[in-house]
């Protein structure tokens, strides 16, 4: 279990330096309340977007993005709803994406879905 964490800590991290090398600019990340956590928060031009990072070393068990279900994505909605209200963001532009994060051969590389629902 351990191993995993620090795989998924590595995964962010590398996910992090991916979406700044894309322009994107770094909001917030782990944020958390009672309703969930959030990943990342970030500017992507118009948009603030929530972002998933979802770290596998095989697929043996499914591509890492099918770990995003329908109860994680209702938490992750109410917790941006949250996010969007405490900050007065109510009206902006939003987008959810999930980024895969493949550790292979102590590489990283990345798939980058977005706007998921």
């Amino acid at each position: 279990m351990y191993q995993r964490h620090i795989i998924g800590k590595q995964g962010e991290q590398e996910a992090v330096d991916y979406l700044k090398s894309k322009g994107y600019k770094i909001i917030e990340r782990n944020f958390s309340c009672r309703q969930g956590e959030l990943d990342i928060i970030a500017t992507d031009e118009e948009y603030i977007v929530f972002i998933e990072i979802k770290t596998r070393t095989n697929i043996e068990y499914g591509l890492p993005s099918e770990a995003v279900t329908k109860r994680k994505l209702d938490h992750m909605l109410k917790t941006i709803k949250y996010y969007l209200y405490i900050h007065h963001l109510e009206n902006a532009n939003v987008r959810i994406d999930v980024i895969e994060v493949f550790l292979t051969n102590g590489y990283f590389s990345f798939n980058h879905l977005k706007q998921i629902i």
